[in-house]
């Protein structure tokens, strides 16, 4: 039981700061504090600031940064972070986190069942649960959503899901990232010259970009990416299903907004299925192929 208990722990630590993004980024962008394409920009640079004295502190006598990580996770990380910021435009937070990381665990179940992992029965019921809670909460909220913001959410989610596989069997969580974020950010940048004519900026929206990226985004993926080797894809995938219901209760906080009896009933639903999915072993974990 304790030995679960710690392995549990870093990916608390790390899916709390995932929904700490998405309360940053609604409260910057709802009250029109910055432009999506601006929070994107100094979301990634202000991760790459803090990760690039981490990573020389690790490895002073190496040639840090451009020698880890890649280009391919750095396009999926700009890809999910500016769609991200662009969908909440127009979509509420409820459908938007439905949306979001529903495309998430499509995206890793199926990378999941191409490496020949498997969800055993009782997976499957712990993750039936876990997307029942999230239905549950988000249900009022979801009719009709905006097509092109529930497309840049199907996209971000698409883009996290790649980002996350990418870094699974990554051995240097703190290198790796930093690797990925110098190279997100230059493309960030260059969004934003393109957007440059809508561009909208005011000291706390700077202030909670800046939070967004250097604490929940930077040290968070860190320590998403040193939490990746002790789950299995799969509940890797049904763990990040917390995010939405983590985000909402972030609202409640920061933003005002009520906890009622259903929010009540989704926590347990979501809380008990993914700690049950992960507390499981996967009868296929020893014996599937390694890609």
């Amino acid at each position: 039981m304790l030995a679960q208990i710690k392995v549990l722990c870093l990916p608390a630590l790390t899916l709390i700061a995932f929904a700490g993004n998405s309360v940053l980024c609604r409260l910057a962008l709802e009250e029109g504090a910055i432009d999506p394409h601006s929070f994107t920009s100094l979301r990634l640079l202000g991760a790459a600031i803090v990760l690039g004295p981490l990573s020389i502190r690790i490895a002073p006598n190496r040639s840090t940064g451009w020698t880890h990580g890649s280009w391919r996770s750095g396009l999926a990380l700009y890809a999910y972070a500016a769609a991200f910021s662009m969908a909440y435009l127009s979509l509420s937070s409820g459908t938007g986190a439905l949306i979001l990381f529903g495309a998430v665990q499509i995206t890793m179940l199926v990378a999941a069942h191409r490496r020949g992992e498997r969800m055993h029965p009782q997976q499957w019921i712990a993750f039936t649960v876990a997307i029942a809670g999230i239905i549950y909460l988000v249900s009022p909220g979801v009719s009709a959503p905006n097509p092109l913001g529930a497309l840049l959410m199907l996209v971000s989610g698409i883009a996290w899901g790649l980002y996350s596989i990418a870094g699974k069997n990554r051995t240097s969580p703190t290198l790796t990232t930093s690797g990925n974020f110098l190279r997100a950010t230059p493309l960030a940048l260059a969004g934003s010259v393109c957007a440059l004519a809508s561009m909208q900026l005011s000291l706390p929206g700077v202030i909670l970009a800046l939070l967004s990226g250097s604490i929940t985004s930077g040290l968070g993926y860190v320590l998403w990416y040193t939490a990746l080797p002790k789950l299995t894809t799969t509940q890797a995938a049904v763990a990040q299903l917390l995010v939405p219901l983590l985000a909402t209760l972030g609202g409640i906080v920061f933003i005002d907004e009520q906890f009622t009896v259903r929010l009540a009933i989704a926590s347990a639903l979501v809380i008990s299925g993914v700690a049950w999915s992960i507390t499981r072993k996967n009868e296929h974990k020893d014996s599937a192929p390694k890609s």
